[in-house]
């Protein structure tokens, strides 16, 4: 069993990662600026903003803290700062850093354009794309004293296209898994899954990797 604490557990990716994690039996904790009504069993909730150093100080009391906050509304440009604080918090702590940071820095195709810088890509995504890309370039700067991984879902993650639970998976490293047709799909509960196979049976240490089918 695991000590895990995720940052933006009542998310999308939070709160299916939360769930996965406690059906599991590890030790969950889940920070967010509000405690949810709905509670699972076996979870601890505490408010708290990732922008609060003392919250971040908290959050790294566990084997594994994973930052699941998107950069968007009221968090736009305060995620990238506030995740290296809390990577750096890990860092002193001995705790595994993991987050998860979205599709656009992926490239399209190996040695390729990323998708944020494809004509495709919407506009209103990328200032969120490249914030969290920021993040990736700062971990991939780290000394070996920190152990993090940053998950990139498919290209077509998100609350908008919930998907359902399969249960399977594939996992790549820099490029944008596709599937025959050229989409590049996750449900929630399947990138959950992944994550939580990773912190159970580690593999991508100081690593990024993506998820889709």
């Amino acid at each position: 069993m695991a000590r895990i604490t995720v940052i933006g557990g009542t998310g999308y990716a939070g709160a299916h990662l939360v769930a996965e994690a406690a059906r599991r039996n590890h030790s969950v904790t889940s920070i967010s600026r509000t405690v949810p009504d709905a509670q699972l069993d076996g979870v601890t909730y505490r408010a708290g903003s990732i922008t609060d150093d003392p919250v971040a100080e908290a959050a790294v009391d566990a084997d594994v803290v994973v930052v699941a906050v998107s950069p968007r509304g009221p968090m736009a440009g305060q995620v990238a700062p506030s995740a290296e604080n809390v990577a750096r918090h890990a860092q002193r702590h001995g705790t595994r850093f993991g987050i998860i940071g979205g599709a656009g820095s992926l490239q399209v195709e190996p040695n390729g354009p990323r998708l944020m810088d494809t004509a495709e890509f919407p506009d209103g995504f990328k200032a969120e794309a490249r914030e969290m890309t920021d993040v990736l370039d700062w971990l991939q700067e780290q000394d070996e004293t920190l152990d993090w991984f940053f998950v990139s879902p498919a290209g077509g993650f998100g609350a908008y296209a919930p998907g359902e639970a399969t249960g399977t998976y594939r996992t790549g490293g820099d490029v944008l898994l596709t599937d025959e047709n050229g989409r590049s799909d996750l449900s929630g509960q399947d990138l959950a899954t992944a994550i939580v196979d990773e912190i159970e049976r580690p593999v991508h240490h100081r690593q990024r990797f993506t998820v889709a089918y």
